[in-house]
């Protein structure tokens, strides 16, 4: 039997011996599970950027010069009345297309008929007369054979035969005179085109000297485009209007959209440059019946001046711009993009010709730039995924 003294001291042992023990067993465990944590996996870099890619093309594109230029009417009429009256009725409406020769406006035409009619009769009286004269003419003829009659009085008489003649040659001159006035009651249409606004309105006392007209017309098909290019430009179109049979071609191009509105041909290239400014005028005629061009309208005008053999094209969408100028991501063997620096020639029709820095055949990419950066790894994006984001919808 153990002592009561011994007993505590006993106990105490064998609860450090059991601590300690715990202690033990906590310590390998954790040293187990640290040794048997499996290694991390090295990192396999960010996923490849989706891009749509094209190959640089070496074809025959044209060579042209682009300048601002506006539209302007080939021809602009102001409709004024030739002679004074009341302006009875109108007979158009405004903006209304017409076409030569149509009747826009009528003036009161009863004076006008008064005085034709006027003329007329006098006419008629002087036929009448020249007839008696011709009669009395006759008789003194033949008295003059007899010697009924003075030579004198047969002189007068001829002479005054002419002079009724003269008369209904100026009777003649008078009633022509007198339908003319009297057709300028009907005011017709001198050239075909747009009206615009009404300036008169009907049952206005109008003149001949009015300043304003009665309308404007504006021949608007076909339409011009009056457009500058830098005088350096002058002796590249100077050559390929020599060298060609045929006018050179003019495209007007909307500024904001880049559509081609029209396709005409050059008309006048103008007979100086201006000094002030230093730039050559030009002039292109279009067909306009869809009416695309209006006058007025700012457009950019593309000359073509001939074309470009083997020359390196590419989607617009492949140029970009930074502080530097113009460059392109291209792709490598590797999928991986870099940063070439491009010089462009021309922009036309969604396509770009590229004077430098790429080559036929390289890889570029068209869409999906703004992800990339030098040296990231690429992947081409799925046909339908490319269409969607063209159309500008979710892929």
């Amino acid at each position: 039997m153990e002592s009561p003294a011994s007993s505590p001291r006993q106990r105490s042992r064998r609860l450090s011996t059991v601590v300690m023990l715990i202690a033990v067993i906590l310590i390998a465990f954790g040293a187990w599970r640290w040794f048997s944590k499996p290694a991390p996996r090295p990192s396999a870099g960010p996923p490849p950027v989706p891009v749509s890619t094209a190959l640089v093309k070496s074809e025959t594109v044209p060579i042209a010069a682009t300048g601002v230029g506006s539209v302007m009417t080939v021809a602009s009429v102001t409709v004024r009345p030739r002679i004074d009256g009341q302006l009875d009725s109108v007979d158009f409406r405004e903006g209304q297309d017409v076409k030569a020769g149509q009747v826009l406006a009528r003036i009161d035409p009863r004076t006008y008929q008064a005085q034709l009619e006027q003329v007329v009769a006098q006419k008629a009286k002087d036929e009448a007369t020249l007839a008696n004269a011709r009669a009395d003419l006759k008789r003194y003829s033949d008295l003059i054979k007899e010697d009924a009659t003075s030579q004198q009085t047969l002189d007068t008489q001829r002479a005054l035969v002419n002079q009724l003649q003269a008369a209904l040659k100026s009777d003649d001159a008078q009633i022509h005179f007198a339908k003319v006035q009297l057709d300028f009651t009907t005011i017709s249409a001198p050239i075909g085109g747009r009206i615009g606004a009404r300036l008169v309105d009907p049952g206005n006392i109008v003149h001949a000297a009015d300043a304003n007209g009665l309308l404007v017309i504006n021949q608007i098909d076909p339409i011009a485009v009056q457009f500058t290019l830098p005088e350096d430009s002058f002796q590249a179109v100077n050559n390929a209007l020599r060298s060609s049979k045929e006018p050179l071609q003019v495209q007007a191009i909307d500024r904001s959209t880049r559509e081609v509105l029209a396709s005409g041909k050059l008309v006048l290239l103008n007979n100086q440059i201006d000094t002030t400014t230093g730039t050559i005028a030009l002039k292109g005629q279009f067909a306009n019946a869809e009416h695309k061009l209006w006058p007025g309208q700012s457009v950019d005008a593309r000359i073509v001046l001939g074309e470009r053999v083997n020359a390196l094209t590419v989607p617009s969408a492949v140029v970009q711009r930074s502080e530097e100028g113009y460059f392109a991501y291209v792709v490598g063997a590797d999928d991986k993009v870099r940063v070439q620096p491009i010089k462009v020639t021309d922009t036309t029709d969604g396509k770009s010709t590229i004077a430098s820095g790429l080559a036929a055949g390289d890889r570029v990419v068209v869409d999906g730039q703004y992800r990339l950066t030098p040296g990231a790894r690429v992947t081409e994006t799925r046909p339908a995924a490319a269409q969607a984001v063209a159309s500008g919808a979710k892929p």
